[in-house]
């Protein structure tokens, strides 16, 4: 059995996805890119305000299901450039505690919307 989880504080799906799955007690989030909810844009050009805003629409998707940061157990983090690996880490992990996600980090040549990073967690559901 599938749920979907939908936050309206969270940009709104772009394409033929959710932004959430419930199933199994795993909750699988789509990747989200630093897209303001309410304008549809990003939130700027610099790899800093984006991957804050990535990281508010994660939090705002995974509260939709009752769950925060401490629920994610995998995460994946997309960059447009390995230059800015530094900068997204420290950000990415000033939400986390230990123990952390599992996590790969992969350098992409272009990801929608020309953002510069996007993120995608895999969550236990309470």
């Amino acid at each position: 059995m599938k749920h979907r989880y939908n936050s309206s504080e969270a940009p709104k799906a772009i394409g033929p996805y959710s932004q959430a799955i419930g199933a199994n007690g795993m909750l699988f989030c789509s990747g989200q890119i630093g897209m303001d909810p309410l304008t549809g844009n990003l939130v700027g050009d610099d790899v800093s305000s984006q991957c804050h805003q990535v990281m508010k629409n994660i939090k705002a998707i995974l509260n939709e299901a009752s769950c925060g940061f401490h629920n994610v157990v995998k995460t994946t983090i997309f960059i447009a450039d390995m230059n800015d690996f530094g900068i997204v880490n420290e950000i990415y992990g000033s939400y986390f505690n230990e123990p952390y996600p599992a996590r790969e980090t992969v350098a992409v040549k272009t990801l929608p919307k020309q953002a510069l990073v996007e993120i995608t967690v895999t969550a236990l559901l309470p």
